[in-house]
């Protein structure tokens, strides 16, 4: 153990899977402050559980794509499969720890805030008939007992949902203990809810069936009743799987197709579970104690059922209250809302959710009803639940225009809802297009065609984040919406690309993977290397969500040792070890971690004080560069450009939701320290166009 951790820390890169699992703990930290209140960290407490969802399915599950089938790996951290495996789970097992205890922690103070959350046997007799009668109208109904013995093959249990293995043996009888198992259906609340005089009582309905088992098991002898969880490997793409050669990821794939679910990687279990059944759950699933989370009494599997208690119309008035969105700087003197007449003037730049998305939709809602616009082209990763933007796109259809949209129907559980989508606007007579091959178009692009008397104008969105209104008020994310034609020539050349068989020269104004992308970031940083080595000005700052390739993080360490101070705003992953002497002096990494989700992804490039600066939806990690359709576009407009610069400074002013990383991988919070608190999730609907003309990243 003390040699694997040697190896961790002499190694120049990080493990990309520790680092995540760093930045959980920056989420769970949220649920600590002292400034949030009850539901606020209860709010967060589920979000590290989602995230701990997916990461099991997907990481831990893309680890042992390797294990199960007898290939090997080097983790960046310097360690092999086996040795990484022991690393990685037994931090997320100490995460799992930290999560109870933080639950324990708050549940004394539900009271005080008119809830509880309480066992059946903690309940009144009056609420006791009433979770019985819940039981047996609609819990009871929808339960199924699945005996496995001789006679009956192992069921199939789902992923991720709540599940009791109960241990039962006939009256007066010899025959041999036998195991059957309950799933609990997914389709009903967690919780049951009693509404009192003076607060609400929340009853696990897990709780409720344990009480009741001997209504699902008559005539025998119930040993126990056990509840658990298993998270099965979800992994079985290119996509997430980006240090497997493909040629091997295939076959793989090929073995898999014949599996009606992916292996166990995870177990959840509540403390005190039947000795006996968990010995046979593990040794079918292959798994040891390591894979197993244990939950202590009182607290709860799975964190993401909090969100019924934060959301609960008693408590909604308890969540904070955001700012009104601010007029984008370069729309502050507008009046009208006529999107084509204010881009045929200026390019916008909005910034969100500071700035609302209103305008973007405005732009779609005006071209499928305008006589003059000829075509809509689309790129669609995420969407909205009642998405506007599909809504202008039927009616766009419906309107005579020629409606071209690219859903990308990979994008990771959201395939269900993109297909749907995806066939409305085909029956409706769009031009749908499927995704692109094995590439993921991850790309953010709208191009409207419209005919003005003797001239066609094109009007161009691009941007860091998905055409969804409800991710809007939750992201940061840029929008660029402009008619210039430099820029629209780019983006009908992608459109091209995307659409058909096309390969592009150089393009004025987009750097696009998978063709170039990490080609022209690393000759940007080897700019300022080299402009450094000369003795002249240079500088980096770049804010994304995740930096994990190997290509870009060693330029940046070149570039590093040359004197090119590099400042690096990191909300997630990050491989690239900062601050280590000979390697990454002139390197700082923070994280902001706060109320909203950071989802921008700015490039600044100081190139001897003529910056440039790129924006868009790709992040510096293998899959953005070589399995994705992505592109990031550059800020030519002087204000706008200052905009991008401003946020990036703020962002590095930021005191209150930052974290900076320290030479061996981990955070420490950032504190005012005596100085005045700058916090950016407050301070941006706050700017003001003459303070934006001031914000320099170097002198």
């Amino acid at each position: 153990m003390q040699n694997e951790q040697e190896l961790i820390r002499t190694s120049d890169l990080i493990s990309r899977d520790l680092s995540w699992l760093q930045f959980n703990h920056r989420v769970l930290d949220q649920a600590r402050k002292e400034k949030r209140n009850l539901f606020e960290k209860l709010k967060f407490l589920a979000i590290t559980s989602s995230n701990a969802d997916e990461f099991n399915m997907i990481r831990v599950g893309s680890l042992y794509n390797y294990l199960d089938y007898g290939n090997d790996r080097v983790d960046y951290s310097g360690l092999r499969a086996i040795p990484f495996k022991n690393e990685l789970l037994a931090g997320l097992k100490e995460f799992g720890k930290q999560q109870n205890q933080l639950f324990l922690d708050l549940k004394p103070s539900f009271k005080s805030h008119n809830f509880e959350i309480k066992g059946y046997d903690e309940l009144s007799d009056k609420q006791k008939k009433s979770a019985s009668k819940y039981f047996e109208k609609t819990i009871f109904p929808m339960l199924t007992p699945m005996v496995f013995d001789p006679y009956h093959s192992f069921p199939i249990l789902m992923n991720n949902i709540l599940i009791f293995g109960v241990v039962t043996k006939a009256l007066k009888s010899r025959e041999k203990k036998k195991m059957s198992f309950i799933q609990l259906p997914q389709n009903l609340p967690r919780f049951f809810e009693i509404n009192e005089k003076d607060k609400v009582i929340f009853v696990p309905i897990e709780k409720i069936t344990q009480e009741h088992m001997n209504r699902i098991f008559k005539n025998v002898d119930i040993i126990s009743s056990s509840l658990f969880r298993v998270t099965r490997n979800g992994d079985f793409t290119l996509e997430e799987s980006e240090d497997i050669e493909a040629n091997f990821l295939e076959e793989m794939k090929k073995k898999l197709k014949t599996r009606k679910t992916g292996r166990v990687v995870r177990m959840e279990v509540q403390e005190g579970s039947d000795p006996w059944l968990m010995k046979q759950l593990k040794k079918r699933y292959e798994i040891g104690n390591e894979n197993i989370k244990i939950t202590p009494e009182g607290s709860l599997i799975d964190f993401t059922c909090l969100w019924q208690i934060v959301n609960h119309e008693d408590f909604t008035s308890f969540l904070p209250v955001r700012p009104k969105p601010a007029p984008p700087v370069s729309m502050s003197d507008v009046e009208h809302q006529d999107m084509f007449k204010i881009l045929k003037d200026r390019d916008i730049l909005l910034h969100h959710p500071y700035n609302t998305i209103e305008p973007l939709l405005d732009l779609l809602d005006q071209a499928a009803e305008d006589p003059h616009v000829l075509s809509i082209k689309l790129t669609i990763y995420r969407l909205a639940k009642n998405s506007r933007v599909v809504e202008a796109l039927l009616k766009a259809a419906e309107n005579g225009k020629h409606v071209s949209v690219l859903f990308e129907v990979k994008a990771r559980f959201d395939e269900e809802n993109n297909m749907k989508q995806a066939q409305r606007l085909q029956k409706a007579g769009c031009f749908v297009i499927y995704g692109v091959g094995s590439l993921k178009t991850h790309t953010k692009l709208l191009l409207i065609v419209r005919k003005e008397k003797e001239k066609v104008t094109r009007f161009v969105h691009m941007g860091s984040g998905n055409y969804n209104e409800s991710t809007a008020r939750l992201y940061t994310d840029l929008s660029l919406l402009t008619s210039d034609e430099s820029y629209a020539n780019d983006v009908q050349e992608f459109f091209n690309v995307i659409t058909g068989h096309s390969m592009p020269e150089d393009y004025d104004n987009l750097i696009t993977a998978p063709m170039q992308m990490r080609r022209d970031l690393i000759a940007l940083i080897n700019r300022e290397r080299e402009n450094a080595a000369e003795g002249k000005s240079s500088g980096i700052v770049i804010k994304l969500n995740s930096l994990q390739d190997k290509d870009v993080i060693m330029a940046l360490y070149e570039a590093s040792k040359a004197g090119v101070p590099i400042k690096l705003i990191v909300r997630g992953i990050c491989c690239l070890r900062p601050g280590r002497e000979g390697l990454s002096e002139n390197i700082t990494v923070r994280s902001i971690v706060g109320e909203y989700l950071e989802h921008s992804r700015i490039f600044y490039f100081h190139n001897e004080g003529e910056p440039k600066v790129y924006c868009g939806s790709a992040d510096m990690m293998v899959r953005s560069f070589d399995r994705r359709l992505e592109s990031l576009f550059i800020i030519s407009d002087p204000l706008l450009k200052q905009q991008a610069i401003n946020i990036l400074a703020f962002n590095l002013k930021d005191n209150v939701n930052s974290y900076e990383m320290k030479e061996d991988g981990e955070y420490m919070h950032l504190q005012p320290n005596g100085q005045p608190a700058f916090d950016i999730h407050q301070e941006f609907y706050k700017v003001k166009r003459e303070s934006i003309m001031k914000a320099k990243l170097f002198g």
